[in-house]
C-alpha cells in the first residue's frame, strides 16, 4: 500500500512548518523595503495561513471579486507563503502590468511545471532572452497580418465542423475540439488530423490530462515544501509523485518530439509542405551554425508545443460558451441569422470578406469573450522588484493577477454584466463601438501571441454556425425542455460541461451544399 494521506491534507501540514519561517522571514524583508508604505488593502491574515481558508479554492476570482466592493481595485492577500496582489481594474492593471511591463514580466515558480514536463511550454517561462526568442518565433508566424494566410484552411475547418455537428449533434464538444486541434495543427504543423482517435491529438492530450492536475496550487505547494519526494525510491511509500511526475514528463517529451518529427521528416524528404510555423522556420534554421541552430530548435520546438497548448483548450471553452448562449438566447441567433440572409445571402455561407458588414455576429464573439472569459484571472505574472504603485507597497516576488473576471463584471462597464446582451458593443446605428474586450489575452509583455489566430478562428466558426444552425432546448418524451444546470470545469481553461441541447441544420441547409462549398 502506497501513502494513504490525502493531497491536501499533506500539503496543509508542510505548509505549516514552511510558511512559519518564511511568514517571518517575509515581514523582517518587507520592513525593511517597505518604507511606511502600506501593502495594498486586503482581507485580514490568519497567522501563518493567511486567508487561504476564505478563498473559493475552485473558482478564487469569485471570491476576488466579491472582495473588490470592500477593496477595491488592487488588493493584496497572503496565501501560505505566497504575496498575491490581485489588480480588479484594466486602468490599474495597465497601470503595472503594460506601463511598468520591466517588472511586472516575469512568471511565479511553481514547483511542478519542470518535473511534469510543462517546461517545455514557455508560457511559464521566466522573462529572459529565450522567452523573447520563442516569443519571436510566435509573433513571425501569428501577427495580425501574417495570419491571414491561414483563413482558407479556418474556413474549410469551420465548415466540415458544421458537417460534423449533423452527423451527430448530441457530440458537439467533441466536433470543436476537432476544430480546434485541426486548425492549430494544419497552422502549426501542417498536419491535418483526423476527426476521431488521432494518434498526434491524443498523444497532446494525454500529457494534458497527466500534467495539468499538478498544476494546482495543493500539489505545487506540497512539492515545494518537500523537493525530496521527487527523488526517494519508487519502491517506497510515498513515491506516487515521482512515478505521476516521471509519466508526465516522458508523455510531454513525446508531445514536442512526435509532430515536429513529422513535419521535420516532410521536409527532407522533399514533400511539398504547407507553409506552417515550424516548416518556415526549419527552413531559415538551417542558415544558422551549430549553437544558433541548437537554441532556434528548442525555442521552435517549444514555441510550436506551447501553441496549441494554448489554443486548443480555450478555443473549445468558447464555442461551448457561444452554444450555450445561443440556446439560452433564441433572439440572438434569429437576429444574426437575419443579418447574414440579408448581407450574405440565404444560399451563400459567410466568408472572411463579410466581416465587416455582420456586426452583430461580431458583437456575438465579443459578448462571449466578456461574459465567460475561459482563463478568469489570465495568467499569473510576478514582481521582479519590490514596488510603490499609488503610496502602495508590492513586495518582490508577490504573484499579481489582473482579473479579468472582475473587469468583464464591472456594472458601470457592463450594465447587467451576467445577462449575454451582444447590443451592449454596438452603437445607436447598429454598428460596432470601439470597446473590445481584448484583456481576455491577457495584458503588457505578456499577451497572448496566438490573438490574431484565435479571433479569427472564432469568427469563422461561430458566424458559420449562426448561417446554417439553429439552437434550442432538448425536448423530453412529452415534447417539454429538458432543464439542466450549468456546470464549469475549470482546468487549462474553464468551460462549461456539456449540456443537453438541440443543434439542427436550418431548413434550407442540406449536407449537399456543404459538403459542394468544401471541394470549392
Amino acid at each position: 500500500m502506497g501513502w494513504t494521506i490525502p493531497t491536501t491534507q499533506l500539503a496543509a501540514l508542510a505548509a505549516v512548518t514552511f510558511v512559519s519561517v518564511d511568514t517571518i522571514r517575509r515581514l523582517i524583508r518587507n520592513r525593511v523595503e517597505r518604507k511606511g508604505c502600506p501593502l495594498p488593502p486586503g482581507p485580514t491574515p490568519l497567522p501563518f495561513l493567511g486567508s487561504v481558508l476564505s478563498v473559493n479554492t475552485e473558482e478564487p476570482f469569485r471570491s476576488y471579486t466579491e472582495w473588490r466592493a470592500k477593496y477595491g481595485d488592487i488588493m493584496y492577500i497572503q496565501l501560505l507563503d505566497m504575496d498575491v496582489v490581485v489588480l480588479n481594474s484594466p486602468s490599474v492593471a495597465s497601470d503595472l502590468l503594460e506601463k511598468r511591463s520591466q517588472t511586472y514580466s516575469d512568471r511565479p515558480f511553481i514547483a511542478t511545471v519542470n518535473p511534469y514536463g510543462h517546461d517545455s511550454n514557455f508560457a511559464f517561462a521566466n522573462y529572459g532572452e529565450h522567452w523573447k526568442l520563442c516569443r519571436r518565433i510566435f509573433h513571425q508566424t501569428f501577427r495580425a497580418d501574417a495570419v491571414v494566410s491561414f483563413h482558407p484552411m479556418q474556413l474549410r475547418k469551420a465548415r466540415q465542423m458544421i458537417l460534423n455537428v449533423m452527423d451527430d449533434p448530441s457530440d458537439y464538444t467533441s466536433h470543436y475540439s476537432t476544430f480546434a486541434a485541426a486548425v492549430t495543427m494544419c497552422s502549426i504543423y501542417d498536419y491535418d488530423p483526423s476527426p476521431r482517435n488521432d494518434q498526434m491529438v491524443s498523444i497532446i492530450n494525454n500529457f494534458i490530462e497527466a500534467s495539468v492536475p499538478a498544476l494546482m496550487p495543493e500539489k505545487a505547494v506540497l512539492l515545494k515544501v518537500f523537493p525530496f519526494l521527487l527523488h526517494i525510491p519508487e519502491w517506497l511509500p510515498g513515491s506516487w509523485m515521482k512515478r505521476e511526475a516521471r509519466v508526465a514528463r516522458e508523455l510531454g517529451a513525446k508531445m514536442v518530439e512526435a509532430p515536429y518529427q513529422y513535419i521535420q521528416k516532410r521536409i527532407q524528404s522533399k514533400e511539398d509542405v504547407n507553409p506552417s510555423m515550424v516548416s518556415d522556420h526549419i527552413t531559415h534554421m538551417e542558415k544558422l551554425d551549430g549553437s544558433h541552430r541548437s537554441e532556434y530548435e528548442k525555442a521552435l520546438k517549444q514555441t510550436s508545443s506551447t501553441a496549441f497548448l494554448g489554443s486548443v483548450e480555450t478555443t473549445i471553452s468558447l464555442l461551448t460558451t457561444f452554444t450555450l448562449a445561443m440556446v439560452k438566447n433564441p433572439r440572438i441567433w434569429k437576429r444574426a441569422q437575419a443579418e447574414i440572409d440579408t448581407i450574405v445571402g440565404a444560399d451563400s455561407l459567410p466568408e472572411f470578406g463579410d466581416r465587416s458588414s455582420l456586426p452583430y455576429a461580431d458583437a456575438i464573439l465579443r459578448e462571449t469573450l466578456r461574459w465567460q472569459p475561459p482563463v478568469p484571472l489570465g495568467a499569473p505574472h510576478t514582481a521582479r522588484t519590490s514596488d510603490i504603485y499609488n503610496g502602495l507597497y508590492i513586495p518582490k516576488g508577490a504573484t499579481v493577477f489582473g482579473n479579468i473576471w472582475a473587469m468583464s463584471r464591472d456594472e458601470t462597464r457592463y450594465p447587467n454584466a451576467e445577462q449575454f446582451l451582444p447590443e451592449r458593443f454596438l452603437d445607436s446605428g447598429g454598428m460596432l463601438t470601439d470597446d473590445i474586450p481584448d484583456l481576455v489575452f491577457g495584458f503588457g509583455r505578456r499577451v497572448c501571441p496566438g490573438r490574431h489566430a484565435a479571433d479569427a478562428s472564432l469568427w469563422i466558426a461561430m458566424v458559420t454556425m449562426l448561417a446554417t444552425l439553429d439552437f434550442g432546448h432538448a425536448k423530453d418524451v412529452d415534447g417539454k425542455d429538458i432543464a439542466f444546470e450549468v456546470k464549469y470545469m475549470n482546468g487549462m481553461a474553464r468551460h462549461p460541461l456539456a449540456f443537453p441541447c438541440c443543434i439542427t441544420p436550418r431548413p434550407h441547409i442540406s449536407k449537399a451544399s456543404l459538403e459542394q462549398a468544401l471541394t470549392k
